[in-house]
């Protein structure tokens, strides 16, 4: 793509970001009774030259489609006498006109519908179409999830999962805030694993099986293809026969497409994260009551399990079997908090920060001093306090709702943590367009003067934020 046409594509990405739903094509909403048979609505249909029809049926309203049509037309009863009420899918999914064009794609891909109810407070005033959202840019994340459905063989979805990047490049390049882009890579990431996992997986190990990804892709903070973190539960009793190699061909595909193998072994190729369920209920255990030291680290982990495919039902039962676990005693939450102290703050570049003067080559580990402590205190405070949100800002925004922490700070934590993600985003970009490996170290030489105060504010609220841990739970006496 040319220079020109690269900006171009950048100008309708930053423009479909930004537009409210309402400043896009709607189409008018088309009404019928839930009576009405399917002969009198397809003749309506017909002559409006439509393909969707809102249907009213006493206080709920549906939405009846060309596919709709095709599933009514293999019943018994005849369709002059068949009501539309009979075969309308009444779980509409809606969106605002004064929400983000973003919000609605997000809103597609996560719920795999092609038409959105577009409500003005109460009223509907039209539906969003694929289509039509689609007709803003002709590259954007609906195609790469589009085209990642489709694909029959691993070259093309490796091709799909290829345009995640420019994507991101194109989005950031064009001042898109970071939640705004890690929400809708995670989606798409999502999408890649789900159409992989179809090609790969014989259709009885997809039925008596989960598919998870955890880590910041579970929580839906990833951005550029760092590594890996999944896993697979499978149902007890399903024969295992087999499975190690699919699961393999899974890793190696993924390695494929350009996400990296993960440096601790959180993938379904090891045998610890791929277990039945009756297998993780016993490791969970020894994570929470043994003496690894590694448990406390890998039971963070799962904790940000999300299912992408299968049977969630089974993520579902070993993700209960850890409250159970904790009901028992609270003595694990202040041990699991404590990890936030693993890796301490180094003062001779913390010093340095407001000038650094020769030595401008000093990296930080943005991960280890920032993101993970804010990650990591959030997510046992999720844990002793039953949050079910996975999301780290979904967490704050929840315990500050409860009275859990004080609103300042979780929104203090809010802000650093999006900055904190956003410099590493800036950094990785910068990584890769010179040919190094993206990873979680900062030049500070690299920094403007913004940046360096801004980043100096950030790990100052971390240190606030564990100093507040320590005293919530009595750390110093551990």
């Amino acid at each position: 793509m040319t220079g020109q046409g690269a900006d171009h594509t950048r100008r309708e990405l930053l423009s479909l970001m930004a537009t409210p739903v309402g400043e896009a094509f709607l189409r008018k909403p088309f009404f019928v009774d839930g009576g009405t048979d399917l002969v009198t609505l397809c003749r309506d249909l017909s002559e409006r030259g439509l393909t969707e029809a809102l249907v009213r049926d006493g206080g709920r309203i549906g939405i009846f489609t060309t596919t709709d049509l095709r599933d009514a037309l293999l019943r018994p009863v005849p369709p002059a006498e068949l009501p539309v009420r009979e075969v309308t899918t009444f779980q509409t999914v809606s969106v605002s006109t004064g929400d983000d064009l973003y919000d609605a794609m997000i809103l597609m891909l996560r719920h795999r519908v092609r038409r959105l109810v577009v409500r003005e407070g109460d009223e509907v005033v039209g539906v969003l179409t694929q289509l039509d959202l689609m007709g803003f840019v002709a590259n954007h994340s609906q195609l790469i999830a589009l085209q990642a459905a489709q694909a029959t063989d691993l070259a093309e979805l490796k091709a799909a999962a290829g345009q995640i990047n420019d994507l991101i490049r194109a989005l950031h390049e064009d001042g898109v805030r970071v939640e705004v882009i890690t929400g809708l890579v995670g989606e798409l990431n999502r999408r890649v694993f789900q159409r992989l996992w179809a090609l790969l997986a014989p259709e009885p190990l997809r039925e008596n099986s989960c598919l998870i990804v955890m880590g910041s892709e579970g929580r839906g903070e990833q951005i550029i293809k760092t590594d890996q973190d999944n896993g697979l539960i499978l149902r007890d009793g399903f024969p295992a026969d087999g499975v190690a190699e699919v699961a393999d061909a899974f890793t190696a595909a993924l390695v494929e497409f350009g996400y990296p193998l993960c440096p601790g072994g959180i993938m379904m190729s090891r045998p610890l994260w791929r277990q039945p369920v009756s297998g993780f209920r016993r490791t969970l255990a020894g994570w929470i009551y043994g003496d690894d030291p590694e448990g406390p680290m890998n039971l963070a982990i799962f904790l940000d399990a999300a299912p992408v495919a299968g049977d969630a039902s089974l993520l579902a039962e070993v993700r209960g079997h850890v409250d159970e676990l904790l009901s028992r005693g609270d003595a694990f939450h202040a041990r699991f908090a404590s990890t936030v102290r693993s890796f301490g703050q180094d003062g001779s570049w913390w010093s340095r920060l407001p000038g650094l003067g020769g030595r401008a080559e000093a990296e930080v580990d943005l991960k280890k001093l920032g993101i993970f402590p804010i990650v990591q205190g959030v997510r046992a405070l999720a844990l002793q306090y039953r949050v079910p949100e996975l999301n780290t800002a979904e967490r704050l925004r929840k315990l500050a709702a409860a009275r859990r922490i004080e609103e300042d700070l979780a929104r203090d934590l809010t802000d650093a943590l999006r900055f904190l993600i956003g410099l590493k985003l800036s950094g990785n970009l910068r990584q890769m367009a010179e040919g190094r490996t993206a990873d979680n170290l900062i030049r500070l030489g690299e920094l403007g003067t913004l940046d360096r105060q801004a980043l100096k504010d950030s790990l100052a609220i971390v240190r606030r934020f564990k100093q507040w841990l320590a005293r919530h739970y009595r750390l110093d006496t551990l």
